[in-house]
């Protein structure tokens, strides 16, 4: 049985399903998150965990969305990349990330793709009074998440972004990607030096290890700048404990998945919530 029907919630015939696709499942936390929010507000719906590896994907994400009482799905490693070219419409942050993490059926059957890692890390900054506008940007990581940021931060209407990556090609890839789509957007590779920039953002894993290096010299980072960290292992990691100490603001790793939920829901066309409602009900474990 799932976890939400150990904790008395009831799937009925009416209720709603949210697929949450990827392999392994054992690391799943969406179920844990949004079923009790489900639970609590009333809303007939369910996050279930479904284990599909790499070569049934393409055929079981079409399958799934020919079931009536699909209401979309989460997509989570190995398949963001591959359901690009599974998808019939995307959008911009898709288009520029190079992956997708949520699906829904649109008119006709069409299967619409989005995004939503960089819009929960906006949205968080949002939420912190950070100045986006015009904002000068630089951010270390040029992988999935990184390319999600980035584009979440473009559309947002920041006015420049240093992109840096261990592996050159992926910040030169992702800085193609994002002056195609925002011409008027100062985009620059190369360097990790934050000095100069008004938010910094970590989008490596470095920090997820005890003994990893930081992402960047913290020594160079002013103390109004505001720094964003992704890795979700613990709450304050090396490089926002020093960020902290220079009298930096900054967002935790786990903001970025509270806050991208309520996007999700809305994507979904289900009531949505705050990521406080979301943090008070959640039964994560780790």
């Amino acid at each position: 049985m799932g976890d939400s029907l150990e904790r008395g919630a009831v799937i009925r015939g009416s209720t709603q399903l949210i697929a949450h696709i990827g392999y392994p499942t054992h690391a799943f936390k969406a179920s844990m998150i949004y079923n009790p929010y489900f639970e609590q507000a009333g809303v007939d719906a369910v996050v279930v965990p479904m284990g599909c590896q790499t070569k049934d994907y393409p055929t079981f994400l079409k399958s799934v969305f020919t079931l009536t009482n699909i209401r979309g799905a989460l997509i989570t490693m190995p398949h963001k990349v591959t359901t690009l070219g599974l998808l019939d419409e995307m959008t911009p942050a898709v288009r520029i990330s190079g992956s997708c993490n949520a699906v829904r059926r649109g008119a006709g059957g069409r299967l619409q793709g989005d995004m939503f890692d960089g819009e929960g890390f906006v949205r968080g900054l949002r939420r912190k009074c950070c100045k986006l506008d015009g904002a000068r940007v630089l951010v270390v990581g040029a992988g999935g998440v990184g390319s999600a940021i980035a584009a979440s931060l473009a559309a947002a209407g920041i006015g420049a972004i240093t992109l840096y990556d261990a592996q050159p090609a992926a910040a030169d890839a992702l800085a193609a990607r994002l002056r195609d789509h925002y011409p008027k957007l100062a985009v620059s590779t190369g360097s990790k030096d934050p000095a100069g920039n008004d938010i910094v953002v970590n989008a490596t894993p470095l920090g997820m290890n005890d003994g990893d290096p930081l992402p960047m010299d913290v020594a160079r980072i002013a103390p109004e700048t505001f720094v964003g960290e992704v890795v979700m292992k613990q709450e304050m990691t090396a490089f926002l404990k020093a960020a902290q100490a220079r009298g930096c603001r900054f967002q935790v790793g786990t903001d970025m998945l509270f806050e991208q939920i309520p996007a999700y829901l809305e994507y979904f066309g289900l009531p949505s919530t705050t990521p406080e409602v979301l943090r008070s009900v959640a039964k994560l474990s780790y």
